[in-house]
């Protein structure tokens, strides 16, 4: 079999949800009435006055919240927690945003996408500030959805989970097996995708909603079920499914290079969004943590510069205070610090070790040799 054609990635991709709703800057969420709510519904007039020639942080000010298109049902990247609050990865990255415009980690407005197929739409519409919705960076939904996506914030690849008792330990053993997919979703297509190349003749079961298709799943509809593995495993046993029922297959088939996407039109606000998570990597990199940020000069250069403790790196350009970065790792902290609440020790339980595709660029143990991550921003300066 053509098995160096197999991608070994780190981790996986998404799926979906089902009905529309909005959560208020605290964290509480209301729900809409109409699937396509979250799009069309919840916004017309704020949606109405971003049409006006203002730009689009202008506007952002003028409301006084972001708002952020997400989730709530995908545990690390965005879900609710036991006291019903938005909680995630992704939640945490749209909180740095306010905070740096705000200097506010709750004002932001979490707007619930009921299914993925909403999410294209939803950023095209220019509904939302950003789109933090578990996205795939890929060719065609840079071209059709009508936004740009920022930095790569997760590396994570398709897998499989199937039932343990069923004695299968490739994926390649599923021939004519029976697979439980969610709709409108890459994961869909890239398991077409190897199906066909490996000529297994699966049995496809597609659901509209991520919840029905796990469901699904777990009731013993299907002998399989693939999704990204970041969250294969836990989203089993949220759904009912025994930890030691369930094993997780060794291939991983896909590239899911995982971002924030921001609607076309205002280069300033992408631009910033880009430069917020640029800054929680760097922090990493600078051995900057929440509880050692800077605020007095630190003698090291690019530390200084960074938290606009010496010089500029555009923090005026991008209608910033110099400041920013103590006030976004202050709040939230550094990339390593969100990594590990959501998907380390605190979350998940996905390691991300030295050199692993989710480790610093700057974990490379030489200057010029490949042998980093690939978590990466372009140099504040």
């Amino acid at each position: 079999m053509n098995n160096w054609k197999i991608i070994v990635a780190s981790i996986p991709i998404l799926v979906l949800a089902a009905c529309a709703t909005v959560t208020d800057p605290i964290g509480q969420p209301t729900t809409l009435g109409a699937e396509s709510a979250a799009i069309h519904g919840a916004h017309v007039d704020e949606t109405a006055s971003r049409n006006q020639g203002s730009s689009r942080l202008q506007q952002i000010r003028d409301h006084g919240h972001v708002v952020c298109g997400t989730t709530n049902d995908v545990a690390g990247y965005g879900s609710l927690s036991n006291e019903g609050a938005n909680d995630g990865f992704e939640i945490d990255l749209c909180r740095a945003v306010a905070v740096a415009v705000f200097g506010d980690p709750k004002a932001v407005e979490f707007q619930i996408i009921g299914s993925a197929a909403e999410r294209g739409p939803a950023l095209a519409s220019g509904e939302i500030d950003i789109l933090a919705w578990v996205n795939t960076w890929s060719t065609s939904r840079d071209a059709n959805w009508g936004g740009n996506f920022v930095h790569t914030t997760l590396y994570d690849g398709q897998g499989f989970a199937v039932p343990a008792d069923l004695g299968i330990t490739s994926a390649y053993q599923l021939k004519g097996a029976s697979v439980c997919v969610a709709q409108g979703t890459t994961t869909e297509l890239n398991l077409e995708d190897f199906n066909r190349e490996y000529q297994l003749d699966m049995n496809v079961s597609t659901f509209e909603t991520f919840e029905a298709s796990i469901a699904a799943y777990v009731a013993g509809q299907c002998d399989a079920y693939t999704t990204d593995r970041t969250f294969l495993k836990g989203e089993i046993i949220a759904a009912g499914g025994a930890e030691d029922e369930h094993i997780i297959l060794p291939e991983t088939i896909s590239e899911e290079p995982i971002s924030l996407a921001v609607p076309h039109g205002d280069d300033q606000w992408f631009d910033l969004v880009k430069s917020v998570i640029g800054i929680i990597i760097y922090a990493e990199a600078y051995d900057i943590a929440s509880g050692n940020v800077p605020s007095a000069s630190t003698g090291n250069t690019a530390v200084d510069r960074l938290f606009g403790l010496e010089g500029s790196w555009g923090q005026e350009d991008l209608g910033v205070s110099q400041t920013v970065a103590q006030d976004v790792v202050g709040e939230l902290g550094n990339y390593g610090e969100i990594y590990e609440r959501h998907f380390g020790s605190g979350g998940l339980g996905v390691p991300r070790p030295s050199g692993s595709r989710n480790a610093l660029w700057a974990d490379a143990p030489c200057q010029n040799c490949p042998k980093g991550g690939q978590i990466y921003a372009p140099p504040f300066r």
